[in-house]
């Protein structure tokens, strides 16, 4: 019998209309994402790469049941995702856990670090506030934080602190899929290869399956077994990581290739 996928897309579509210019005109369609079919296996390390607007961004929120297609069919763990309700949703939120792009954006300055990184296990209803308080500051010694963070407030930490404690907060409900959307792109090189190593540690050791946006293949390469290359909302290329480097097939992944900086 084989094991059930984490993640499948079937035919996956989303089309957004861009407000029209005047009222005489109708607004112009535009597809952000286009017939696409992924299937992610559990335990993998699937990477989705491409430049900004490639559509891979829309994808993933997709997948994590943020946005619903305008066709096709997302399943997580065998279970539909599309046209659920909030309720019906529930479970998924507890199921995937997701680390933003910009942990500022999506930390509340107004709550301890604490509350927001139990705020999940609130809102699942796990634990009392005893034993949330102990998830919190086992989560927190994970990332490689102190659980006297727990008291302070996001301001007080830097965009690399910021962003473990937004893969603390992923983690609280016991997740087995971790998605990160560009979760290194708004720090500062010298702290991108920390928070990276910090990820790659909670999904080897928990056994997670791991989706991570990137526009940069250099980073996808040391942290996924696999990647699809998106290019105008289609996936052009699908290959696992040490083949796609060493024999790209499609010439804008051979572009991509190209592009990444290296040392003279």
């Amino acid at each position: 019998m084989t094991e059930q996928p984490a993640i499948v897309a079937r035919d996956l579509t989303r089309t957004f209309r861009i407000a029209r210019p005047s009222w005489r005109e109708p607004g112009r369609l535009v597809r952000a994402v286009s017939h696409v079919d992924l299937t992610i296996a559990e335990g993998e390390r699937f990477g989705i790469v491409g430049e900004s607007g490639s559509g891979k961004s829309t994808l993933l929120r997709m997948m994590c049941g943020l946005d619903q297609p305008t066709h096709g069919v997302v399943e997580v763990q065998g279970r539909s995702v599309v046209d659920q309700s909030w309720r019906q949703l529930r479970w998924l939120r507890g199921q995937v856990g997701v680390v933003f792009q910009d942990p500022m954006g999506s930390l509340d300055p107004r709550m301890r670090v604490g509350d927001t990184i139990a705020e999940p296990l609130v809102a699942q209803r796990i634990g009392d506030r005893d034993s949330r308080a102990e998830r919190v500051s086992e989560l927190l010694s994970a990332v490689g934080m102190s659980p006297e963070a727990a008291r302070r407030y996001p301001h007080q930490f830097s965009g690399g602190q910021r962003q473990r404690i937004s893969i603390a907060r992923a983690l609280a409900p016991s997740p087995s899929i971790l998605v990160a959307d560009e979760p290194v792109s708004a720090l500062d090189v010298s702290v991108r290869a920390q928070v990276l190593n910090v990820v790659g540690e909670v999904v080897a050791s928990r056994g997670l399956t791991l989706v991570f946006v990137s526009h940069d293949l250099s980073v996808v390469r040391h942290v996924c077994d696999r990647v699809a290359v998106m290019r105008h909302g289609e996936v052009v290329e699908l290959a696992e990581t040490g083949r796609l480097f060493a024999e790209p097939r499609h010439e804008y992944t051979r572009a991509l290739l190209a592009a990444i900086p290296s040392l003279p």
